[in-house]
């Protein structure tokens, strides 16, 4: 049995071939997202390169909205021509076997919790910390998804009456916390910068600017005070934080903790490390990966 990864992105697809413990027995083999059309007949080419042979289990990662269920991409905004492509049944049509679709997010909670810094943990919460802000839940060693699908938004609590926007809310997690929140906070606010990234802000921080210092300080105390609801409602082992906390983590701990000891239960805080994400670049497609084995376990 074998196990071919996809993870479907708005600028790449990634496709590898794993054995049926997740382990890479190919290197990943990465092309741009282009047309539907175009890239859905790229993604059949480089399958019959990686020889799926007999009865491939197929693992997709990709964003949402979703049916994951029957294995159908819903309009993804970021995959214009994406309109209810079947891709689980074009795959197994094509090339056999069983296929599993899942959300970006909840497909890098399994990867993080199978391969990366979430191992062992029974009770786990994995935030993307990226452009948006996203989760995935681990609760009793499964992931848990909710009645509608929709567990693990994290980014669309609201912390604040105002502030930026993220996920079409004023003031949300995803507002104050997420990158695209960071640019909007940071507008106007840093000689120089009339409308930074938040990569701009960060690099400015490190470089001790002091009004992206102030920026980043803040990103944290929000930051610290969605965790502390996370870890009250969740009480997990582990939170997992992505790509902005992976890169900039140092810029954020120390707000962030210090509002975690003010708001969260000081036994359920005990009970939780707050840890990078720890797959680094392969993140993605061992997230298409684990959707495979999780579905196989």
């Amino acid at each position: 049995m074998s196990i071919i990864g996809i993870d479907i992105g708005g600028t790449k697809c990634t496709l590898a071939k794993a054995d049926e413990d997740g382990t890479l027995i190919s290197e990943p083999i990465m092309f741009s997202t282009g047309n539907v059309a175009w890239t859905l007949s790229e993604i059949y080419s480089v399958v019959a390169r990686l020889e799926p042979g007999e009865d491939p289990i197929f693992g997709i990662s990709c964003g949402g909205p979703l049916d994951s269920a029957r294995g159908i991409v819903l309009s993804p905004p970021n995959l214009p021509g994406w309109d209810r492509i079947e891709i689980v049944h074009e795959l197994t049509s094509r090339f056999g076997g069983r296929g599993y679709l899942m959300n970006d997010a909840n497909a890098c909670a399994l990867a993080e919790w199978q391969f990366g810094a979430g191992q062992g943990a029974e009770h786990m919460v994995y935030l993307t910390h990226g452009t948006g802000m996203g989760g995935g839940l681990i609760v009793n060693g499964r992931l848990y998804e909710g009645a509608s699908g929709d567990a693990g938004e994290v980014g669309h609590i609201r912390l604040a009456d105002t502030g930026p926007v993220g996920f079409g809310k004023a003031g949300s997690f995803e507002g104050f916390c997420s990158g695209g929140g960071i640019a909007r906070l940071a507008a106007g606010r840093i000689p120089g910068m009339a409308n930074p990234s938040a990569k701009d802000v960060a690099e400015a921080a490190s470089r001790g600017v002091p009004e992206a210092l102030e920026v980043m300080r803040e990103s944290g105390r929000y930051l610290g005070k969605a965790l502390a609801m996370i870890v009250d409602c969740l009480n997990p082992q582990v939170i997992v934080l992505g790509s902005i906390y992976t890169r900039s983590g140092h810029l954020l701990e120390a707000p962030m903790r210090e509002e975690l000891e003010r708001e969260a239960l000081p036994s359920a805080l005990a009970a939780c490390r707050i840890v990078p994400a720890g797959l680094g670049e392969q993140l993605g497609i061992m997230s298409a990966i684990a959707v495979a084995t999780y579905h196989c376990k």
